[in-house]
């Protein structure tokens, strides 16, 4: 099976090396990060085991070559210009996005009608330029039909990802599973940059007060746009974040931190951003939610105007 990985940062190279196992990987990214895999192989450490990995990777696609599946799993910001740039490799051909945040299955669907949703709650940290070190899993991730459903491509990919070595399941309803993500993700990762911490440390009575307001302002705002989530109430979800899913990522590093870090612009409005945006055309107040938007905002510009 050919399988092609687009916009690989941290979460596409691990997901590529462990797919280059049992398939034909290419993997597109920055030419520094391809110059030093192609250099010295790509080095993964962290609970998906340690190992160096070597892989078919570049700034661009083969010519001429044709893929069975397309991972997306760049920066929600790039979904766009990604689905733009590889438009006649994407049409007619199964495309998952692999990506924090609302929207980017509908920006894909612009380019093909078979479109896969992933929902994948693991921590991947950065090592140097052809290292990442893999932190923290809270569950498998997560593939289906976008928006809803399971077929034969869907039940394929599954059975190739899980002879990989990756804990992988099916899901039916993978546009729930995306805002379960957003919901938890709009929770920590924004606070873990702001305040320089592992998400453990955010359970502390001060930052949960917030974390409190960010779901309680997000919940109306989800059932307005339709989707069920397993969780009745916000004070339910907030019982299975703080019981099950914080002690699970507890020593993870925001990726927002890690961007900050590198001097890149974040996913806060695929976030953060987008409860506040899709809450405004319900009506719905979030302020909360565009403090903290805001907040990483100034962070991303250094504070200019």
């Amino acid at each position: 099976m050919r399988i092609l990985i687009l916009g690989a940062g941290a979460v596409g190279l691990s997901v590529a090396a462990k797919l280059s196992t049992v398939s034909q990987v290419h993997a597109v990214c920055r030419k520094t990060t391809a110059d030093a895999i192609t250099k010295e192989g790509f080095r993964m450490t962290g609970i998906w085991g340690e190992k160096t990995y070597r892989f078919s990777i570049g700034e661009n696609i083969p010519d001429q070559t044709r893929f069975d599946y397309i991972f997306i799993t760049s920066k929600s910001q790039d979904t766009e210009s990604i689905c733009r740039q590889f438009a006649g490799v994407i049409k007619d051909c199964e495309t998952i996005s692999l990506q924090n945040g609302i929207g980017n299955e509908e920006i894909i669907s612009k380019y093909t009608s078979r479109v896969i949703g992933g929902m994948i709650i693991t921590g991947f940290e950065w090592r140097g330029d052809a290292a990442v070190h893999v932190s923290v899993e809270a569950g498998p991730l997560k593939l289906g039909r976008f928006p809803s459903g399971l077929d034969d491509p869907v039940r394929t990919i599954v059975s190739v990802i899980r002879s990989a070595g990756m804990n992988v399941a099916e899901s039916p309803g993978i546009r729930s599973e995306l805002w379960g993500k957003t919901l938890y993700n709009c929770a920590l990762n924004p606070l873990g940059a702001i305040m320089g911490v592992p998400y453990g440390k955010l359970a502390a009575p001060t930052a949960w007060r917030i974390i409190e307001s960010i779901v309680r302002e997000a919940f109306p705002v989800i059932a307005a746009e339709g989707v069920p989530l397993p969780w009745k109430t916000p004070e339910e979800y907030l019982t299975y974040l703080h019981d099950i899913q914080l002690p699970a990522t507890a020593g993870h590093h925001s990726s927002m931190l890690q961007d900050l870090t590198r001097g890149r612009i974040t996913e806060i409005d695929f976030l953060n951003g987008a409860i506040v945006e899709k809450g405004r055309g319900h009506g719905i107040p979030t302020p909360v939610n565009a403090c903290i938007a805001d907040l990483i905002r100034f962070r991303e510009s250094g504070g200019s105007a």
